[in-house]
């Protein structure tokens, strides 16, 4: 069976973005030996780059009748006011509204950091988890 996916990258922190695209294609391609119902997972993956994560959401909104699953990715570092704080809230919200309404997986990959070694630690593994999440619920 084959699905398609639309992973929405924020490269507002674009070596981080980078790690967490790459993590997550390579899961996806490495996959294909998942079975559905008998059937092997195939996945058609487009990619849509954004400036922030803030923008992620909306895109996905736009496009969520064609596409069988999404994966957001994108990180978030913590400064010296509580924008981080508002931002993170506010694209896990959209996401979990978005999933429920139109019942479709929407992987939360976006990494909310209070500096850059987490970033960079998190970025190398987070992609992989989110395409394994989306696997996951399409599998069932």
């Amino acid at each position: 069976m084959k699905f398609k996916i639309l992973i929405v990258v924020a490269n507002y922190y674009k070596k981080y973005s980078d790690s967490l695209l790459w993590c997550a294609k390579e899961k996806l391609k490495n996959e294909l030996k998942v079975k559905h119902k008998s059937n092997v997972m195939k996945f058609n993956v487009d990619v849509i780059e954004v400036p922030g994560s803030f923008e992620i959401p909306v895109v996905i909104a736009k496009n969520i009748k064609k596409y069988d699953g999404f994966i957001a990715l994108g990180c978030i570092i913590k400064g010296k006011t509580p924008h981080f704080e508002f931002i993170s809230q506010a694209i896990t919200n959209a996401i979990m509204q978005l999933s429920i309404n139109y019942k479709k997986p929407i992987a939360n990959g976006v990494i909310t950091c209070l500096n850059d070694e987490q970033a960079d630690k998190r970025s190398r593994k987070k992609g992989q988890e989110a395409a394994q999440a989306v696997i996951f619920v399409l599998s069932k």
